[in-house]
């Protein structure tokens, strides 16, 4: 299978990411966004994130010869680091700029952003109802060849599966955030999933200069996620119970582990919309007073005052 043409249906965090490091391999991109308004919201972030992942692509020039060059590098960008020369760079920049321009469309007409796809990725909120309505609306607007991916981050595939119309053509294929640096790819399949399209989506993921983690049965939050989750809910179960203040934490975590970001930096790259529509999931998120409800009533505040994170400039930090 040659998946080429890549559908990105969402124009999130996740999403433009994803679909820039499509564009930056060559792959002809189409995001299929709802309405102007998500026009308005997904441009800029095409434009933050094209230009992070050039900038960090030309800063990689003074690594080289660095012993700690190796261990630096934008991994996603370079596919290897030890041929690589300030000249070669030049040119990778280059070529991603021309890329950029010439590989990547916006589409507002579901039927036509899917018409001749030869990958799906749903990249949607974690919102189940909604998933279920996309892959609704998708299933006869797919062609046959197409293989359809979510980039969900804690739902399963087998949740979704009969509602595609393609259950062995499904899985799941979940990416790290500043996917340029963090280049994994955790594939995951359903019971019903394909073997051959397991394999091809591996092979996709290597395409686009992800490291393929392979999953052998389905878990909730996959590898990343299922150590992740667990820590940034313990940070904001710390904040939302009054234990302490969101930067204490922060430096805690900072000064004893050597890690560059605490979990409340963390939470803002990730976005709080993300962090809010997980934490909804909780059994206990509608219990009056219990942690859950806490940290969902601390998160929606927040939202409600337009601060979700690095993307609209302030979360628990000022980016501004």
């Amino acid at each position: 299978m040659d998946l080429r043409k890549v559908t990105i249906v969402g124009g999130g965090v996740l999403g433009s990411q994803i679909g820039l490091m499509c564009a930056y391999v060559g792959k002809e991109v189409t995001f299929w966004l709802r309405s102007e308004g998500s026009v308005e919201r997904t441009k800029p972030k095409l434009e933050r994130y094209s230009e992070l992942m050039i900038n960090d692509l030309l800063g990689a020039k003074a690594l080289v010869g660095s012993p700690m060059g190796k261990y630096s590098y934008p991994r996603g960008l370079i596919r290897d680091w030890d041929s690589a020369t300030a000249e070669s760079i030049d040119d990778l920049a280059e070529a991603a700029k021309e890329r950029f321009e010439k590989n990547i469309r916006i589409e507002l007409d579901l039927a036509e952003a899917l018409s001749d796809a030869d990958v799906v990725i749903e990249a949607m909120a974690e919102d189940p109802k909604a998933k279920i309505q996309i892959y609704t609306d998708m299933k006869d607007l797919l062609p046959e060849k197409a293989v359809l991916l979510t980039n969900s981050s804690t739902l399963l595939p087998s949740t979704f599966a009969s509602y595609t119309g393609r259950p062995d053509k499904y899985l799941a294929l979940h990416f790290a955030n500043t996917i340029w640096k963090n280049n994994t790819a955790e594939v995951m399949g359903h019971s019903g999933t394909d073997p051959q399209i397991f394999s091809e989506t591996v092979k996709f993921a290597d395409e686009i200069n992800m490291i393929p983690l392979q999953l052998h049965k389905e878990q909730p939050g996959y590898i990343l996620n299922s150590m992740l989750v667990p820590f940034l809910t313990a940070a904001q179960a710390l904040l939302a119970t009054g234990v302490s203040d969101f930067k204490t934490i922060d430096l805690t975590w900072e000064l004893a582990t050597g890690a560059p970001a605490g979990p409340f930096k963390i939470l803002d790259i990730v976005g709080l919309e993300t962090a809010y529509n997980i934490n909804r999931m909780k059994p206990d998120a509608q219990v009056e007073g219990s942690v859950s409800n806490l940290i969902g009533k601390l998160l929606k505040e927040k939202i409600d005052k337009g601060e979700t994170g690095v993307n609209s400039g302030i979360g628990f930090y000022n980016y501004k």
